[in-house]
């Protein structure tokens, strides 16, 4: 018995060394435990991964335009309204660096912290092109272009961000962000202190969260046409059983795309096949490329022909809208005049997928009372042959983004009612 003690001993010390060695090299600062001498998560880590963040969202699509997200970043944390965008990577702030050129937002300028992110780390590689040079290896300097026309130019930081776990509250992480010290406005610049990357890449929010063992790689949004909603990361607020999913495209590495389309128009195809769809919630409107465009415009028009409606012209709210016999006071009041579209995905030899959009999911009602078409010419303003669902066309669905099994899924939703959980920010 003295002799299994000893050994029994001698093993703990061994195992106590490789504990610790674990958890002093571990990057995320997860528990580590062996089993027939390899290492293994301990139960506190895949608790931790399974936990899911919820912020509210704050604005609407007409008339502010956007909605926004209130996160508090720094120490002392300080607060900040980011616009929350799947079809962007980066997440970052106007920085007093000092900043050259900054727009107008409701808070004071970022003060970066002094943790840099290094040229050569692999966050900074994700937001650099493959021709790009490390000119300062002790800084990662970033330039983000947006299709509106507007870029923001900074340095990578790494500061602590506020979020509340479903699993409890810890810690803030340390998380990559922009100090944005040089921003061009673009055409449909919004009042914000920066932007909420919720893209696919290394560098997003979510990647980061995912990497450092906090939640799964699954963002999701939820607009609510009547304003506000909540976006979330991790996958513990749904039920996938009630989500109709579909494949992400493998053609688009850097986009949220279910891949080609087949547009439909009051429930019978318009014979336009192939569209190349993505999901992107940084677009206030839903974007069609010229043909599907002007063959939408052609069916409605021959829709409204019989009806009192007629071009509003002097409405300048959004490129096309009508007027009936007196104002509009919501989309209820016109939906009579207008069917229901529909994209329909193709799975890989299985029926296909609809993501159907209601006369309230392409209309607004314009301060003039006009019923306004929220689907616009995106080949017009550079987006070439891309077909943008924008946050118009998203309202009132649960819209979720799963990274780690590569599919994309929606579903009817309340969403001015919150998910169940703790994970509620302030």
């Amino acid at each position: 018995m003295k002799r299994d003690k000893g050994v029994f001993l001698w093993w703990f010390i061994v195992l106590l060394g490789r504990v610790l060695v674990c958890r002093a090299a571990s990057s995320n600062e997860e528990r580590c435990y062996y089993h027939r001498g390899r290492p293994i998560l301990s139960m506190l880590t895949k608790q931790i991964a399974a936990s899911s963040v919820v912020l509210p969202l704050y604005g609407n699509v007409y008339p502010n335009g956007f909605y926004y997200v209130h996160i508090n970043i720094g120490q002392p944390a300080k607060p900040y309204f980011l616009d929350p965008d799947t079809g962007s990577d980066l997440t970052w702030l106007q920085c007093d660096a000092p900043c050259i050129r900054c727009t107008n937002a409701p808070h004071p300028l970022y003060k970066p912290s002094n943790d840099l992110v290094p040229c050569k780390d692999p966050l900074c590689i994700s937001l650099q092109s493959d021709d790009h040079k490390c000119e300062s290896p002790e800084q990662c300097d970033y330039e983000v272009d947006y299709a509106d026309g507007g870029s923001s130019y900074g340095v990578l930081v790494r500061d602590i961000v506020a979020l509340n776990f479903t699993s409890g509250p810890r810690d803030g992480p340390r998380l990559a962000i922009g100090c944005g010290y040089d921003q061009i406005p673009g055409s449909s610049c919004h009042p914000l202190d920066g932007v909420l990357g919720l893209g696919k890449g290394k560098a997003s929010i979510v990647s980061q969260l995912h990497d450092h063992g906090l939640t799964r790689n699954v963002i999701g949004h939820c607009l609510s046409a009547r304003g506000g909603g909540y976006i979330f990361f991790g996958d513990g607020l749904y039920d996938p059983s009630r989500i109709v999913w579909t494949p992400m495209s493998r053609d688009s590495s850097k986009y949220y795309s279910p891949g080609p389309a087949e547009l439909f128009f009051g429930g019978k195809m318009i014979g336009i096949k192939n569209l190349l769809v993505i999901f992107d919630s940084g677009s206030s409107y839903t974007y069609f490329a010229s043909q599907p465009y002007e063959a939408l415009i052609s069916m409605l028009r021959k829709e409204l022909a019989g009806t009192s409606l007629r071009d509003a012209a002097e409405d300048v709210t959004l490129p096309l809208c009508w007027k009936g016999k007196k104002p509009f006071k919501s989309v209820r009041d016109v939906r009579k005049y207008f069917k229901p579209l529909a994209l329909s995905f193709g799975s890989g030899g299985k029926p296909d997928t609809q993501f159907e959009i209601a006369p309230e999911s392409y209309l607004i009602i314009s301060l003039q009372g006009n019923a306004c078409l929220g689907i616009l010419n995106g080949t017009e303003i550079g987006f070439h042959d891309f077909n943008i669902v924008g946050d118009i066309s998203m309202q009132d669905k649960m819209v979720i983004y799963d990274n780690e099994k590569q599919i994309i899924g929606w579903a009817p939703t309340n969403c001015d009612r919150f998910p169940k959980g703790n994970a509620v920010a302030s």
